[in-house]
């Protein structure tokens, strides 16, 4: 059975990994394909600062949070383990900062040690007067995309480096099934008015003194526009841009000015920063994730989908729950092949 995986980011290789995992042993004859035009280090996923931290509201969708708890419980499975290093993983506690109280976010038990900041913590931080501290993780996926891109070559996974222009291209070439982790550009294979760029900016800088991870919060200007300062393994990522369908892919100077200016507001000290880096991309914003079977016809055969995009900006957050949710539906779609294979026994 052939199987393409079509994305390198983050959501195409962990799915790729989760299924393989999962079926090689028992379907024998289990070939994978990736096929991307953009992989590591000039994925979307690559830009990211790391951290796992969702959206503080999550609308409701209790299937979203699960995925959440299961990637960092998966994660946290992993911190002490000899790969936790050269996956890009490890422990980072900080501060989530607020003007007004808000109501707890849905992951406070999924974190550890959760609490509300004292009025001696908000001190340090002037013009806030509410916020939170906890400890979550960091996955650097300018390691952990190399680590799952070793982990399928060593398990006989082909990479190829092109543009899919459509679903048939990879059918007529003997995929059985496609899984779609195209992210923003999901909607060139099939239409999506749902799925929209959420276009980020950073400047990554050398910030040695930052320890710990600091993301304000401005409810009135909604998700990621407000300055934040998360230290890494070598850079410390500054942020606080969101624009809903921007598509552009080039560094603005104004949204430079802006993260520049907001972020050593908060932090004087970084003025002294060296500036390393700028990056800018597009989050595959939706309202919720796409994860769904499709049966597609191609000729006179059937042909079978598995959608996994739409991540925003919490793909490292959430990727290994909708992997393993990905996994359950390509068992599902084994399960049936099975059936439809079998000789009909005789009446």
């Amino acid at each position: 059975m052939r199987v393409a995986i079509i994305g390198a980011g983050v959501i195409g290789l962990s799915t790729a990994l989760c299924i393989h995992e999962q079926y090689h042993g028992l379907v024998p004859s289990l070939e994978m394909e990736v096929y991307a035009d953009r992989y590591t280090p000039h994925t979307t996923s690559d830009g990211a600062a790391g951290l796992w931290q969702p959206y503080l509201s999550d609308h409701g969708n209790l299937q979203e949070t699960l995925w959440n708890k299961e990637t960092f419980d998966y994660l946290l499975g992993h911190l002490g383990s000899a790969a936790a290093k050269e996956m890009g993983l490890f422990l980072i506690s900080g501060y989530n900062l607020f003007t007004q109280p808000v109501p707890d976010p849905s992951w406070k038990n999924i974190v550890l040690g959760f609490r509300n900041l004292t009025p001696k913590e908000l001190e340090l931080f002037p013009g806030y007067s509410y916020g939170w501290f906890n400890t979550a993780l960091m996955l650097e996926c300018r390691s952990y995309l190399p680590w799952l891109t070793n982990r399928l070559t060593q398990r006989g996974v082909k990479f190829f480096h092109k543009k899919v222009e459509s679903f048939q291209e990879v059918f007529a070439q003997g995929a059985d099934v496609v899984i779609n982790c195209t992210g923003v550009r999901a909607g060139e294979l099939q239409p999506d008015p749902e799925l929209q760029p959420g276009r980020g900016q950073v400047i990554k800088v050398l910030a040695p003194w930052m320890k710990h991870f600091i993301i304000t919060h401005d409810i009135k200007s909604g998700i990621y526009n407000s300055p934040y300062v998360i230290p890494g393994s070598e850079f410390t990522v500054l942020g606080g841009i969101y624009q809903h369908g921007n598509w552009s892919e080039e560094n603005s100077a104004q949204d430079h000015k802006t993260i520049w200016e907001n972020c050593c507001r908060l932090l004087p000290a970084l003025r002294e920063a060296k500036i390393v880096q700028e990056w800018s991309g597009l989050r595959p914003a939706r309202p919720r994730v796409r994860l769904e079977r499709e049966t597609l016809r191609h000729g006179h055969f059937q042909a079978e989908v598995i959608h996994n995009y739409g991540h925003g900006g919490f793909g490292i957050t959430i990727h290994w729950g909708c992997a393993m949710a990905a996994a359950r539906l390509f068992g599902s779609i084994l399960q049936e092949k099975k059936l439809a294979s079998r000789p009909q026994p005789r009446l």
